[in-house]
């Protein structure tokens, strides 16, 4: 039985320990598609902020150690175009 995520900020602690979660990962997607130099992310409190970077430095850092963490989230269905940017950059 997954368990409430309550004050679980890291995405691969969330992912890994089997925590409900709300695949938000075509975020990753639309920043690609956006190409701005700079994006700002504004939210109320508890919205998610913290995690979806979380979710985001997981997927672009080279350094990424899990490499199934992805596996059944929607990213991975996005394209190959998209893929080519997992774990290529240091962050």
């Amino acid at each position: 039985m997954k368990r409430m995520p309550i004050g679980i900020e890291l995405f691969a602690e969330m992912i890994n320990e089997n925590y409900y979660f709300v695949d938000k990962t075509l975020f990753i997607k639309d920043l690609l598609d956006n190409r701005a130099k700079v994006t700002l992310i504004t939210r109320p409190r508890r919205f998610g902020k913290t995690l979806t970077l979380s979710m985001t430095k997981e997927f672009f850092d080279v350094n990424q150690k899990d490499p199934n963490l992805f596996d059944d989230l929607k990213i991975m269905q996005a394209g190959e175009k998209y893929l080519a940017y997992k774990n290529k950059y240091p962050v």
